[in-house]
């Protein structure tokens, strides 16, 4: 059995990293309140993007432009995975994570050559210790970034898929569905296709759109900013359920400090009995050696 001392050590412990857990948490939420309004700001209009421009690729064809073109053979392709740079947010970045590499492994059987576009120190971090090559890396990117990042990323895909070293692009990222409930998604950005416009939550698919002016001219237009929206979009998604997470795992972190405090006070209570029973026995054996 420990000592008081070691267990009160314990205690003492415990309860500071209590306080460290609910800082933390405290910390998360106020993010969060941030990082939730951009993304609730800017969601409806990125998925009202897809599913105009899904509806605008349905009436091209593929060589209206050449981001729309879909390759006769798929040799090449590419996962743009964005991740935190932090972790203590529980599953939220391995299951992202564990989704590209799953999508990889995918491809890879199917004998394409896979790269990536890491986002994010965490996703960097696991996917540099692979064969899989690594175009651009960004660590320490998320804690603070604005569109012009995901401009950045987004004119090195295009270029790259136009110059035909990539032949398809997806988007990795967490989707903040709520404060309690974030989900690693996958997307598919380069080629666009007519289909897009099924795959957004909440679609309208019997919208009918007016183009003005010809259709040709505005994908010219639309077609590079959609990429850049979209991974902004995913961008801010992923802040937000980071953050989340991280409040529902400090919070989970916090109760359990609670019950290891509940359970080494008992502890404590029955080390410090044993010792005053002990004491007591010495006590009265000595007062019987004395009379005897």
């Amino acid at each position: 059995m420990p000592s008081l001392k070691d267990v009160e050590l314990k205690i003492h412990g415990v309860k500071k990293t209590k306080q460290i857990t609910k800082a933390m948490n405290m910390v998360a939420s106020a993010k969060l309140r941030s990082a939730q309004g951009k993304i609730e700001r800017f969601k409806p209009y990125a998925d009202k993007f897809y599913e105009m421009l899904g509806d605008l690729a349905g009436r091209a064809d593929g060589g209206a432009h050449p981001l729309l073109e879909v390759r006769d053979e798929i040799k090449t392709s590419a996962i743009v995975l964005v991740t935190s740079d932090r972790g203590l947010c529980g599953s939220f970045n391995s299951n992202m994570i564990k989704l590209a590499n799953k999508i990889a492994t995918e491809k890879q059987a199917e004998g394409k050559e896979v790269k990536f576009y890491c986002i994010g120190k965490k996703g960097n971090a696991v996917f540099k210790k692979t064969d899989m090559e690594i175009i651009i890396g960004k660590n320490d990117a998320m804690g603070a970034f604005d569109f012009s990042l995901a401009n950045e990323i987004g004119m090195d895909v295009i270029n790259a898929y136009l110059a035909g070293d990539l032949d398809e692009v997806t988007l990795i990222f967490g989707e903040f569905i709520s404060v309690a409930k974030q989900e690693a998604v996958s997307m598919t950005l380069l080629p666009m296709s007519s289909d897009a416009s099924t795959e957004v939550e909440g679609a309208d698919s019997g919208a009918e759109y007016i183009y003005e002016p010809d259709v040709e001219g505005l994908l010219a237009e639309l077609l590079p900013r959609f990429i850049k929206v979209q991974m902004y979009r995913g961008m801010l998604s992923t802040s937000a359920s980071e953050h989340a997470a991280r409040m529902a795992a400090m919070d989970n972190a916090t109760r359990a400090c609670d019950d290891m405090v509940e359970s080494l006070t008992l502890l404590y209570n029955k080390t410090r009995q044993t010792a005053i029973t002990g004491e007591l026995m010495d006590i009265v054996g000595g007062a019987e050696a004395l009379k005897g």
